[in-house]
């Protein structure tokens, strides 16, 4: 278990599978789309940022899944609280968005009539640039952020299916990126300093499999004026290899084991029809279990060094279903208190610390 990637070497082999399954703290394996050996309508490649401080966020994504391209803006205020999102989509792109090979250089733009999103990277810097007019109510939205590259380690998971060999999962996440920038909506402005605002690059390729959930969390933030993040997750694919369960401290990964997300369930309730006398009465279903996203959640890990208690803020929900293709997202962003524990058995104690977990299925 945790098997660590040491070494640079192309991603797939001359078959299209994954050459070396497992973890790495930097971007060792080599992707490239060419050598992808499974079908053109299968492959997705997609860059996602999330900005945030402890008062409000945005995130942003830009993505071609081949048969389907999607633009996207979230914009999420905490002490309201209130959240809004706008996509567009596109037909048929296999690959005409241009995504780069590689997160450490290469830039991607894509757009159209009334949005247009761009991911910029110079030297040690990365420049994010987007507006949608009729964002939210015909209010448009703007915005210009630059994040610093802090260098150091990251997560890096190579993940295969082995029920089709020619699938796999490759990911990046960067961490505790300092941020600076503006959003300009409805008359205001969000403004984003390095003092208290952070960034988090999911950076993914792939071909997955048809049907799938996973689960995903992330924060990034000072302790103690000093850098500390998380990315935990798990759902699909083969993860005997290795997890994406990894810590961040100054910049350093140490690596997690097995890492599960406690979401919190209720009991589903329907009015019965009552007599002319007694009316209808309400009765709880419990064989008909729920999940209650926005009730307090738990975090725990095999072997007790991530463990978390986390209370919800807002739970960014889309469910789009058109039968053949559907994706219910819960992405819930609340404020994370626990501890969580180095490679070298320091704790690092964390309260009401801003991050998001979140619940994905897909068939797609």
């Amino acid at each position: 278990m945790q098997h660590e990637i040491t070494k640079s070497a192309p991603l797939l082999n001359e078959k299209g599978y994954l050459r070396e399954p497992g973890y790495a703290k930097s971007m060792l394996p080599v992707y490239d789309r060419k050598a992808i050996k499974a079908s053109g309508w299968r492959i997705k490649e997609w860059d996602y940022y999330y900005i945030g401080n402890s008062h409000f966020g945005v995130a942003l994504t830009i993505a071609d899944n081949s048969y389907m391209g999607l633009d996207s803006i979230s914009l999420l205020n905490f002490d309201e609280p209130w959240e809004h999102t706008s996509s567009s989509i596109s037909w048929m792109t296999f690959g005409k968005v241009g995504f780069p090979s590689t997160s450490s250089k290469g830039n991607v733009c894509h757009g159209g009539k009334n949005h247009k999103i761009s991911f910029t990277i110079e030297e040690n810097n990365r420049h994010l640039e987007f507006y949608m007019k009729s964002f939210y109510k015909g209010k448009s939205i703007e915005g210009m952020i630059d994040l610093a590259d802090p260098g150091g380690e990251s997560m890096v998971i190579a993940t295969p299916f082995p029920e089709k060999p020619d699938h796999f999962y490759f990911n990046q996440k960067i961490n505790c990126m300092p941020a600076k920038g503006r959003i300009h909506f409805d008359g205001r402005d969000y403004i984003f300093d390095t003092a208290d605002s952070f960034a988090v690059l999911d950076w993914g390729r792939g071909v997955w499999t048809y049907k799938n959930t996973w689960y995903w969390g992330s924060a990034s933030g000072m302790v103690n004026d000093i850098p500390f993040g998380f990315n935990i997750g798990y759902g699909f694919g083969d993860t005997s290899a290795a997890t994406e369960n990894m810590l961040f401290y100054n910049h350093k990964a140490h690596k997690l084991d097995q890492v599960t997300f406690h979401i919190p369930v209720k009991a589903k309730q329907y009015k019965s029809k009552g007599s002319c006398c007694t009316g209808s009465n309400i009765v709880v279903d419990t064989a008909d279990m729920t999940e209650d996203y926005l009730s307090p959640w738990r975090f725990t890990s095999n072997d007790g060094r991530f463990e978390m208690d986390f209370l919800p803020i807002i739970d960014r929900h889309a469910d789009t279903d058109v039968k053949l293709i559907r994706s219910n997202q819960h992405q819930v962003f609340g404020q994370f208190s626990g501890s969580a524990i180095l490679d070298d058995g320091t704790v690092i104690e964390i309260k009401d610390f801003i991050g998001f977990a979140e619940k994905v299925y897909n068939k797609w």
